[in-house]
């Protein structure tokens, strides 16, 4: 068959013939057509019988080839070089003969790698494809079920369960069974806008500082969410000018003693001491009787976002560790902010080192439950074996969320299109394929460690691959930024498969790749080890939930990161929806791989 017959055949039907021949059913179409000509073309040499020696000519010396039915030698082979020698002694030939033959059979087992030395078969791929407006658009319309005020979609509030129901009839509108979960967790909730002032006192010093009778005195007003953010699990507080609540000011967070003499106060903290984390600070205010902490941000992305400021990030808490830290109840009437650099200088010069008062009103509910969501759709397979891709579709309350992860979730929807698509082509998948995003991420991956737990039998017997996305997304000024796409598994097997298709990808699209750095990586270790699977996003769950045994197997990805993460920024302004297609495409690509191969 000629490559102009070859050309006319269809992906499924290469790969056909190429089983037929024994030959390796990897690749794009073009590489498949080359690896059928090349066979066919040797079909036209002359047939020897294996195990004997044609002589091939070198540049300077002569060369054998010993030939067998599954290997194939290059005639310039470094190996074959340092193997020449007089083909006459009978010494001489039993030497050649033992190198030759043990060639052969370590030769056969790479190229075959037999399944009992631990080798997983060869699986087939083809690129999937990525249209890069639907990612956008997918990611436009989840941004757009953002609060009215506070743009986010926080767990367990109507503009979550908005997106879930969104992603669910999208799995539903592509032809699959779907599910919508949902769970109930512990989780805070934001009941009404917040305030917060700081008051400097005026001329008349026997009324009442900041009162309406204190003539001269002026109060300043902060704005929400551009000045200051309420924390993961703050509790409520309700100060007015005239409670005169003391502000104490802890630095850094490492004296115990200015803790202690923070009862009953608000506290004043910086970073960079060695209490870090925001768990660790308010489980800190807990044991300290604290009625309120302010976190000010004086270090991290310093006029990144704003010209000048560092801005205020949300960030999670542990319930758990709260509620032990109090004694067995979550402190309601703790709560927690996070201010920026240039508030918290306001702050402190018109309280700390003023005469002034502040007033703040967080409300907040901490101690009880809300309703999150994980909508699934699934592809129901030959087998009970199942590949899952996931991401979260929850963001922070104080903003869009469009990288984090409104890039992960329209990244799901639009492979779940284009996978659904290839099954409507190519027939029922070996394998069962599922798709599911995740609420809860960001206050503790509740949705995919309840979704874990309610499935851990199952997903013990029959989970093949995990597959999460979660800002695997690069900034659209990633010339200033940084453009690296990182992919990591914990499985050698997946690493290797996965290589294989990144450089499938790169020389398919080489105008793409060159502009991202698509690293690769394989962590080994166990959980918490330094060459672990980090349990920082939505895998966690699937790696090391599974219950003992064995961890599951999952595969990665994160982007180069925003500047605009857990922000108000972070929106649509930075979207980058060509870079979602690098992760797209590969992982979608071994999605489909691993579910139409059963034995891999």
């Amino acid at each position: 068959m000629s490559d102009t017959d070859f050309n006319s055949l269809k992906v499924f039907e290469l790969k056909k013939l190429c089983k037929t021949n024994k030959l390796s059913v990897s690749g794009t179409k073009a590489q498949l057509i080359e690896r059928l000509s090349a066979h066919e073309a040797s079909k036209l040499l002359p047939q020897l019988p294996v195990g004997e020696a044609i002589l091939v000519d070198g540049d300077s010396d002569e060369k054998f080839l010993q030939l067998d039915e599954d290997t194939e030698f290059s005639s310039n082979s470094t190996t074959f070089q340092r193997m020449i020698a007089p083909l006459s002694g009978p010494h001489n030939l039993k030497i050649i003969a033992a190198i030759g033959l043990s060639l052969l059979m370590i030769s056969a087992v790479l190229i075959i790698q037999p399944a009992w030395l631990g080798f997983e078969e060869e699986l087939e791929f083809e690129l999937i494809e990525y249209d890069a407006s639907m990612a956008r658009q997918y990611a436009q319309s989840l941004v757009d079920l953002g609060h009215p005020d506070w743009e986010g979609r926080m767990s367990g509030t109507d503009e979550e369960a908005a997106a879930a129901q969104m992603i669910e009839e999208h799995f539903k509108s592509l032809g699959m069974t779907t599910t919508l979960h949902s769970y109930e967790v512990e989780m805070h909730h934001v009941n009404a806008e917040p305030s917060l002032q700081v008051c400097t006192q005026g001329n008349l010093p026997l009324v009442q500082p900041c009162s309406v009778a204190d003539i001269g005195s002026s109060a300043y007003t902060f704005e929400h969410r551009i000045d200051y953010v309420i924390q993961g699990f703050s509790g409520s507080s309700f100060f007015q000018f005239g409670d005169n609540v003391p502000i104490v000011d802890l630095g850094n967070g490492s004296e115990e003693s200015l803790w202690q003499e923070a009862s009953g106060q608000i506290g004043y903290v910086r970073g960079g001491g060695s209490i870090t984390g925001n768990t660790a600070l308010m489980s800190k205010a807990a044991e300290n009787d604290l009625v309120s902490l302010i976190r000010v941000n004086k270090d991290y992305n310093c006029g990144k976002v704003e010209a000048t400021d560092c801005v205020p990030i949300f960030k999670g808490t542990s319930i758990e560790a709260i509620t032990e830290a109090n004694g067995g109840t979550v402190p309601t009437e703790l709560s927690f902010i996070a201010m920026s650099k240039d508030a918290g200088e306001i702050l402190e010069a018109a309280v700390i080192n003023g005469s002034g008062s502040i007033a703040m009103n967080i409300d907040v509910t901490n101690d009880g439950t809300r309703t999150i969501y994980v909508p699934c759709g699934e592809i129901k397979g030959k087998s009970s074996e199942v590949v899952i891709a996931g991401a979260h579709h929850d963001t922070v309350y104080s903003g869009p969320g469009a990288i984090d992860d409104t890039s992960g979730t329209a990244s799901i929807m639009e492979m779940s299109r284009q996978i659904s698509k290839l099954v409507n082509e190519s027939g029922t998948p070996d394998r069962t394929i599922r798709f599911c995003t995740w609420g809860g991420e960001e206050e503790g991956l509740y949705g995919s460690r309840a979704y874990v737990n309610e499935m851990k039998d199952d997903l013990k017997r029959n989970l093949r691959l995990y597959i999460n996305l979660d800002m695997n997304h690069v900034d659209a000024d990633f010339a200033n930024r940084g453009n690296s796409l990182t992919l990591f598994t914990n499985s050698m097997d997946d690493y290797r498969n996965v290589e294989s298709i990144k450089k499938a990808y790169i020389s398919t699209y080489p105008d793409i790749a060159n502009r991202y750095e698509i690293r690769m990586s394989a962590l080994l270790g166990d959980k918490g080890d330094k060459d672990g699977m980090p349990y920082n996003s939505d895998h966690g769950p699937f790696v090391y939930d599974l219950g003992s045994g064995a961890n599951g197997r999952a595969v990665v990805c994160y982007g180069s990161g925003s500047w605009e993460y857990h922000t108000y920024k972070d929106n649509m302004e930075r979207f980058n929806e060509e870079s979602l297609g690098v992760s797209i495409t590969i992982y979608g690509t071994y999605l489909s791989a691993l579910a139409y191969n059963i034995d891999s």
